[in-house]
């Protein structure tokens, strides 16, 4: 007896005959469950075709019987073929859209050569990642919250910074729940989680997966890490947190001239502001994960779980495009505080940061469900990059400047050692060496004949 091929797989079944109609069944709910298939009735468990009695109302009986045990109705194409001389019939059946379909009230799907019965944990959350979309995580009440929870103190900071930004104008007396209120945090008497995200006392309390999981990486592969800190608090203070994370472990130049004093980070900081606008306000809360923040020696990385809009491609994310909010809620609410704009304008304003301090492009990638945005730093050109900047911000002469040279080289120089190299005479020396200190680019050390000068940190 010849058979019809080597093996059943993923996407194909073989039932001896129409008498095993619960098994078929299993396997069209399993197949529409998972990449769709087709069912080979008139075949043995070792692949050799056996055939089938048909009838004249066989195929059409067979079709509307598949419909009626099947949740939502499946009609699947149905064929004869003749098989070593031996009429078979095939079931073709199509993958479902959106994977929920129930044989006789019970769901299944395809793992290799077996249909086994789904788990009620699988099924219930295959229907929510069908509905997700339509439940907004931002807008729904929080589940056991109430005015307790939240901390009036940052509402109140909340609304003044909105008043600064002139984007909302709360009366002055207003009570707590009069400023939740206008924030339309409530549904009837229940809180909303954005009104959590924003105020809450302990906001992981409610969402464990509210968290910045930032580390500081040796190096540049991320085999070991040199700090790891995981991240809590409200939005305004994760971004804040992480903001701080990163100025500790990046470097960051400060100089002056008489007058003024000069800041110089190695990421541009309104760069990084919006890098972390965008991971708070857009990420997908429905998710486990955390946003993670890893610093490298070369490299910034902000990662969040949540993929991209259909509507938006990583192209145009440093193109001209609109907005579209996964969280729409709370971002008009981050809005009030100038966390976000409703231009899509977030990332091509980091573009246009790191354009201006001469740096790479920003990089935008999709990578594990999430949207990844990696930031390359100078490396070595930023010492360079401080040099230069302290020159045009302080007005230094020419023997000032072969000094400065001469310290960075040597550690140190006496006010000897700065008259014969300019060839100018010590008093002469010293007045320049006293500008050099007025301007914080040399301090004194030692004391008497030992006294020398070296770099300002």
């Amino acid at each position: 007896m010849k058979k019809i091929g080597n093996a059943e797989s993923t996407t194909v079944e073989w039932k001896k005959s129409l008498s095993v109609f619960h098994e078929i069944m299993e396997t069209v709910s399993a197949f529409s469950n998972t990449e769709g298939g087709k069912i080979y009735v008139g075949v043995s468990d070792e692949g050799h075709v056996l055939g089938v009695q048909i009838g004249k109302g066989t195929m059409e009986d067979l079709v509307n019987k598949i419909g009626q045990h099947t949740d939502p109705k499946v009609f699947p194409k149905i064929t004869i073929q003749k098989i070593n001389g031996k009429d078979v019939i095939v079931i073709d059946v199509k993958e479902s859209r959106d994977h929920l379909v129930l044989a006789d009230g019970l769901p299944y799907k395809r793992v290799g050569r077996t249909s086994p019965k789904m788990s009620k944990d699988e099924y219930e959350h295959r229907i929510f990642e069908k509905y997700k979309d339509k439940l907004q995580f931002d807008e729904m009440v929080c589940k056991g919250a109430s005015l307790k929870d939240i901390d009036s103190d940052k509402v109140f900071r909340f609304l003044e910074r909105a008043k600064e930004e002139k984007r909302l104008v709360v009366p002055d007396k207003a009570t707590l729940n009069d400023a939740l209120m206008r924030l339309n945090l409530f549904r009837g008497s229940k809180l909303v989680n954005t009104a959590i995200l924003l105020f809450g006392k302990d906001p992981q309390r409610f969402f464990v997966q509210a968290k910045i999981r930032a580390a500081r990486f040796k190096g540049v592969e991320g085999h070991d890490y040199i700090d790891m800190k995981v991240l809590e608090g409200t939005i305004p203070e994760l971004r804040e947190k992480a903001l701080a994370f990163i100025a500790e472990h990046s470097r960051h130049a400060v100089f002056f001239d008489a007058n003024q004093r000069f800041d110089k980070w190695e990421y541009p900081v309104r760069a990084l502001e919006e890098v972390l606008n965008n991971a708070l306000a857009h990420r997908d809360y429905w998710s486990n994960s955390d946003i993670h923040l890893a610093i490298y020696d070369d490299r910034i990385e902000v990662w969040n779980p949540g993929k991209l809009p259909e509507s938006i491609t990583l192209a145009q994310l440093k193109r001209k495009h609109l907005s579209v909010p996964r969280n729409r809620f709370l971002a008009e609410r981050l809005f009030y505080i100038k966390y976000i704009e409703h231009w899509g304008r977030g990332t091509n304003r980091i573009v246009e940061a790191m354009r201006e301090s001469k740096l790479a492009d920003p990089i935008f990638e999709e990578l594990t469900g999430g949207l990844n945005v990696i930031l390359v730093g100078p490396g070595k050109a930023f010492e360079k990059a401080i040099d230069n900047e302290k020159l045009n911000k302080i007005d230094l002469n020419d023997r000032q400047k072969r000094a400065l040279d001469y310290v960075k080289e040597k550690g140190t120089v006496s006010r000897k050692q700065y008259a014969q190299m300019t060839g100018i005479s010590l008093r002469q020396a010293n007045d320049d060496i006293n500008d050099l200190i007025s301007k914080r680019v040399f301090r004194r050390i030692g004391s008497g004949s030992l006294i020398r000068y070296e770099l300002a940190s």
